[in-house]
């Protein structure tokens, strides 16, 4: 795993190890954000983006952004309660994706957030809306 001081995590777990993008909770806005570069690896069999990985490049920044909230890091343990995605465009080999979120709601342990995933040049290509559950620490 690395972390950098500028908070960029990379090789953290093995979902992120197997797919390849960069978690940023380094920004002044506390607002997460997913990178990554598609290869092949990540299309389906039209040759576009595989929805199930917008998905989880969407479900990792809305819920770093909930960490955000409580820990600086971008590490307190939140777990996703729902997720629903929306697919606006497709996105083919060689994009550079960015997926950020951003909370709209809630309380102590319940929070409501959204997020977009957009190629660089600024199209997006999906949407999310999200409730994530704050983990209890002993």
């Amino acid at each position: 795993m690395s972390v950098t001081d500028s908070g960029i995590i990379e090789n953290e777990t093995g979902t992120q190890r197997l797919i390849g993008y960069v978690l940023d909770v380094g920004q002044s806005d506390h607002r997460a954000r997913c990178h990554l570069t598609l290869t092949e690896a990540h299309l389906n069999r039209h040759g576009v983006l595989h929805g199930g990985i917008a998905a989880t490049l969407l479900d990792n920044a809305l819920g770093a952004t909930a960490s955000l909230t409580v820990d600086a890091s971008g590490r307190a343990p939140f777990l996703t309660i729902s997720l629903n995605t929306n697919f606006i465009a497709a996105a083919k080999e060689g994009a550079k994706l960015t997926a950020i979120g951003r909370v709209i709601g809630g309380g102590r342990s319940l929070l409501f957030l959204e997020g977009e995933l957009t190629e660089d040049e600024g199209r997006t290509i999906a949407r999310a809306s999200g409730v994530f559950n704050r983990v209890p620490q002993n």
